[in-house]
């Protein structure tokens, strides 16, 4: 067997050895029926194709609009599930743990976790590192009235990364992403 054969036999057989990059895709779920029950809801779903169209309605002139244009030219998808509800417990906690259990795959990271016992609130961060880049973000914030689960997929500068809040469904945390070594995160 040649080089050029050896090699391409290796690139064939790397996804079943393990060696594939990491997916930082998170298949989260519709929520139909929450929806239904939620007195608020957002579901954003924006592949690369209509992250590049919202890209063209930015104003490169607004400094605001010309830092997201920046942070959103790298990215390949930014996927949103919130709901609010008017009463306690209206979703399952395996709605949630079913996503969650998705971040203890390979190259998952946590980065924050935050737990408030008297407002009953969890909001955990994740991220995938590949070849010292975050190439993948997972917000999973909750409380009894509310949950909201935000995957952010593509090259990803974390310093960046809070001027999205507030855009393209992301959530408002007051969470400073640039505080928090990386390096540090713990599963």
């Amino acid at each position: 067997m040649n080089k050029c054969s050896l090699a391409l036999s290796l690139a064939l057989l790397a996804p079943a050895l393990g060696w594939a990059a990491p997916n930082p895709r998170l298949v989260i779920p519709e929520f139909a029926g929450l929806a239904q029950k939620a007195t608020e809801s957002v579901t954003i779903t924006l592949d690369p194709a209509l992250l590049a169209m919202a890209g063209r309605f930015l104003d490169g002139n607004d400094p605001q609009d010309a830092a997201t244009k920046e942070i959103i030219k790298g990215l390949r998808g930014i996927y949103v599930r919130s709901y609010t509800f008017d009463k306690d417990s209206a979703y399952q906690q395996a709605d949630i743990d079913a996503v969650r259990a998705q971040l203890s795959a390979p190259g998952w990271n946590r980065f924050v976790k935050t737990h408030s016992r008297k407002t009953r609130a969890d909001v955990d961060i994740y991220i995938m590192v590949d070849n010292n880049q975050a190439i993948g973000l997972a917000l999973i914030a909750s409380e009894p009235r509310q949950f909201t689960i935000v995957n952010i997929i593509g090259a990803i500068d974390l310093d960046k990364l809070h001027k999205l809040e507030g855009q393209f469904g992301v959530p408002k945390l007051d969470i400073d992403l640039s505080k928090s070594p990386a390096s540090g995160a713990q599963k």
